[in-house]
């Protein structure tokens, strides 16, 4: 993987510390946010913004086809064993 240039660090830094931020903030079900409707808006359209840009960097660096995924998520490309197959000569 090639190393992170300046911005990409910066905008990696930058969606965890907003995040971490929405985490702490976060009330128990039923309780009132502290942060108003804009504020929590604007905290969205900026970690859109982040995703977007990282996404640009990343389809310029050709690593644009990343996502995450889980352990036990279905694999697309099947391994497929060729011990068992048999090549047809003709002599």
């Amino acid at each position: 993987m090639p190393e992170l240039s300046k911005e990409q660090q910066i905008l990696m830094a930058m969606r965890k510390t907003l995040g971490a931020v929405i985490k702490d903030l976060t009330p128990p079900p039923g309780m009132k946010h502290p942060l108003s409707k804009d504020s929590i808006e604007d905290v969205r359209q900026c970690l859109a913004l982040i995703a977007a840009r990282e996404k640009e960097l990343a389809d310029l660096d050709g690593r644009g086809g990343e996502r995450p995924h889980y352990a036990d998520e279905p694999q697309s490309a099947r391994v497929v064993s060729i011990a068992g197959l048999k090549r047809n000569r003709k002599d």
